[in-house]
């Protein structure tokens, strides 16, 4: 078997695991909201905007502490993996792990102390603040053990962490909820607190899965470990300095993701105050609409891309310490090809389904709906700017990535107020989108001339897919149309029963294109080509691979 196609391969199987974890959590992690935003009646939409201001904050502070860590981990242990420096790996997880330790308390402790300095006067979100920061003890390790076996190409570890620990903090947050709001009678205040309380009831179920797989896989480490060729010296200082350089980029990207939504929560009340009479309980609802409801909704495609860029990193690293630009510029336009396989197609269907799908998660409510279209077609721009910004640390070109997600933050501050001045509620969400655009734009084109990608088999199979992707985007569209004068009204578990129909419509339509054309063949393999057939009762010869 050829280095490519074991590297491809890699690429897909650690995608499959890192989308599946992802999936299921951002899947969870959007169901719950269909009680839990019930429960608050009247209160409902306050009670989201508060809970989502609590997590705004609290991502950045989330993202400083372990946003680059893993990617980090991984694309150092594979480094020096490639090698047979497997010594070096451990001992590079033995320091980190003191280190991220100590990351952890600093952040608890700052985030704890600062919370009445950036509360903006409403001190509800001051004990939002610090129940989210005691999940910052425990998450920094839990991302260092995640990242130690990414660099390994094990990713059904961090994939079921990362559904372990969503599953326990939704079953946390929906009893305290449930007990705290509809048993005890308390504010809703009481239980957004508890909502967010759960963070840290969830990092501890993560971290005991990986704790425990560490055990069982702690034997073969140690086997590696002394199979080490022990040529490179490193010290332990030399390590953790390595780790927080790689980290350093990834934190500034992922920050800057939660700095788009930052801009929004402080920005959006301020603009709206100055240039309407609005009430700030009416501000604060539209500001949900956006942030809380369709950002939680629109998150669950965001996890695909995210994905994606974990799995793509240690195997980019390890081309780089190889020294093979060939194998390099393949894993870009595979990790790319596979990212508008999948984004296309995702991006144009929520987009299609965006009313059943609202009324599923939060009934129905006519801005609500369009809110969540518009913000479906900007999904396209944010998983653009998070792959590319990943790609691009995972070939060690770190300080572009930074100086591009500078400019997307710039044009960003440049375009809120006139976006939304002039369109409102929609105006945030498309700056953010074009900002992140423009940001990939650049990252993109410093790619293609670094590596001379040669993309024009890609950009072919990539139109394909866009055809594609509109033709099942039309029907889904007529059918959801249809569907709806069918059977009018309101109804969730109707629009429930229109979004399964509409979801399996517009997969299999896409998915018959594409084996129909052997673009299955070229980005997923024979295999799953070979499966897909049988469902669709096409027969092998009638698929043709794209050349």
């Amino acid at each position: 078997m050829s280095e490519q196609k074991t590297m491809k391969e890699k690429l897909l199987t650690g995608s499959a695991w890192m989308t599946a974890g992802s999936i299921l959590s951002r899947i969870l992690g959007a169901i719950y909201i269909i009680p839990w935003y019930s429960w608050f009646g009247a209160d409902r939409l306050q009670a989201n905007a508060l809970y989502t201001k609590g997590y705004t904050v609290y991502s950045i502070f989330l993202m400083i502490a372990i946003s680059g860590i893993p990617s980090a981990v991984a694309k150092q242990v594979a480094y020096y993996n490639s090698k047979n420096e497997y010594l070096i790996s451990k001992r590079l997880f033995k320091v980190s792990f003191w280190a991220l330790f100590m990351v952890g308390v600093i952040c608890t402790v700052i985030f704890w102390s600062i919370a009445p300095l950036i509360s903006q006067g409403d001190m509800r979100v001051v004990s939002i603040y610090r129940s989210l920061a005691l999940a910052l003890l425990i998450i920094p390790t839990m991302s260092l053990l995640r990242g130690y076996f990414q660099g390994y190409q094990e990713m059904a570890p961090s994939a079921l962490s990362q559904l372990l620990e969503q599953f326990i903090r939704i079953i946390y947050m929906l009893a305290a909820t449930f007990i705290t709001i509809k048993v005890l009678g308390e504010s809703y205040e009481v239980g957004v607190w508890q909502s967010t309380f759960a963070a840290f009831v969830g990092a501890i179920g993560g971290t005991l899965i990986l704790v425990w797989y560490y055990l069982r896989h702690w034997q073969g480490l140690n086997q590696l470990a002394e199979q080490s060729v022990n040529k490179l010296v490193v010290s332990d200082l030399a390590l953790i300095k390595e780790v927080f350089s790689q980290a350093m980029p990834f934190i500034f990207i992922a920050c800057a993701m939660s700095t788009f939504n930052l801009i929004d929560q402080f920005s959006f009340p301020f603009i709206f105050k100055q240039l309407t009479n609005y009430s700030m309980e009416q501000i604060n609802a539209f500001y949900a609409l956006f942030a809380g409801n369709a950002n939680k909704v629109i998150m669950i495609v965001v996890a695909l891309s995210t994905a994606l860029a974990t799995t793509a990193i240690p195997l980019l690293s390890e081309a780089v310490a190889k020294k093979e630009r060939k194998l390099t510029q393949k894993q870009l336009l595979n990790a790319l090809e596979l990212l508008f396989f999948i984004m296309l197609p995702a991006v144009l269907g929520m987009a299609a389904v965006s009313r059943p799908l609202y009324l599923v998660f939060y009934g129905y409510d006519e801005l609500g709906i369009y809110v969540l279209a518009v913000s479906a077609y900007m999904t396209l721009a944010i998983c653009l700017f998070n792959v590319l910004g990943s790609l691009l640390q995972g070939v060690y070109e770190n300080r572009r990535a930074i100086r591009y997600t500078a400019l997307g933050l710039i044009l960003k501050l440049i375009l809120q107020y006139p976006l939304t001045a002039t369109l409102g509620v929609f105006g945030p969400i498309l700056a953010t989108g074009i900002s992140m655009l423009l940001a990939s734009y650049f990252m993109f084109s410093y790619l293609y001339y670094r590596f001379d990608l040669q993309p024009q088999k890609l950009q072919f199979n990539v139109n394909l897919m866009a055809i594609f992707s509109l033709v099942m985007f039309g029907g889904v569209l007529l059918l959801v149309t249809g569907l709806t004068k069918l059977f009018p009204g309101n109804n969730r578990f109707l629009a429930l029963g229109i979004l399964l129909c509409a979801a399996i419509f517009g997969a299999g339509v896409y998915l018959f294109l594409c084996l129909k054309t052997g673009i299955i063949r070229k980005i997923l393999g024979e295999k799953i080509e070979i499966k897909l057939q049988k469902i669709f009762f096409i027969k092998e010869s009638s698929s043709h691979e794209i050349r």
